[in-house]
């Protein structure tokens, strides 16, 4: 089963590479594995004094899909409104708060008072709407009275098709994810007010943070930055042993993860 994960090095050929090392990589479901440094994920070296837990959120991919959604390909600008879907996700909450950072209005969905609260009152995003609970419609309208700028999409489905209805001229719609489709008995029909991206002269393009090899060190030096700063608040939801794997998986499709979803396999080796 591959799945990004962090592993220490306990034996190598490989001189780049020395025993105790922490490395990132596809390395998948197992307690241990060989690698000759390629393949899915490749390998890269957990950056010295990185917790383990950061090189596969903050650090990894997540606040690089996040940084580069937001800066790069949802462009945003002073004065905009911004909505993010799956807001309490280890992505969705990042990226919220890079808008917020830059001084935009954010808007975030979430499924639960709980995961809305903490959107609000930790991650200060400037309100959140309860899919599980209210009409994402009714309160968009609501809440994006002059419409909105930017949507960065984690979940696809019907939120995506309410916020094209609400769309902005030469709005930007930022495709991450569409978690709402992991699970779905039959195939779904597509958003049905996509044609308003043509009447709001407005762009939907797909993107994976691994898009932009060249520009990971000004992200990694920024989302250090302001989580140093402290503005940038980082939730993890961590289930322990190896066999919970399966259990912790499932959990991200049905919506119940709070923040970034990690599996602790086992402590490094003194």
């Amino acid at each position: 089963m591959e799945f990004f994960a962090v592993g220490q090095v306990l034996e190598s050929r490989n001189p780049d590479f020395k025993p105790a090392d922490l490395v990132r990589g596809g390395f998948g479901w197992q307690d241990y594995g060989v690698s000759d440094g390629k393949g899915f994920g490749g390998m890269q070296k957990v950056a010295p004094g990185t917790p383990p837990n950061f090189a596969l959120s903050l650090s990894g991919l997540n606040g690089l899909t996040s940084y580069f959604g937001m800066i790069e390909i949802g462009k945003i600008k002073a004065g905009e409104t911004v909505v993010v879907s799956g807001a309490a996700g280890a992505t969705g909450s990042v990226a919220g708060q890079i808008a917020k950072i830059k001084g935009r209005r954010v808007i975030g969905t979430a499924g639960g008072k709980d995961k809305c609260d903490w959107l609000v009152n930790e991650a200060h995003f400037d309100a959140a709407i309860d899919y599980k609970s209210e009409d994402v419609g009714a309160r968009l309208s609501e809440l994006c009275r002059n419409g909105i700028d930017v949507f960065f999409d984690n979940v696809g489905g019907e939120v995506l098709n309410e916020v094209l209805a609400r769309i902005n001229l030469n709005a930007r719609i930022v495709l991450c994810g569409s978690i709402s489709k992991s699970d779905a008995a039959t195939p779904q029909p597509g958003p049905a007010n996509y044609s308003n991206l043509v009447a709001r002269r407005a762009r939907m393009e797909g993107f994976t943070g691994l898009d932009y090899p060249t520009r990971v060190p000004e992200a990694l030096e920024a989302l250090g930055r302001w989580q140093g700063d402290g503005g940038l608040v980082h939730k993890e939801d961590v289930a322990y042993g190896l066999e919970n794997a399966p259990k912790a998986l499932l959990r991200l499709f049905a919506g119940e993860n709070f923040g970034k979803q990690l599996v602790k396999v086992a402590d490094a080796a003194a």
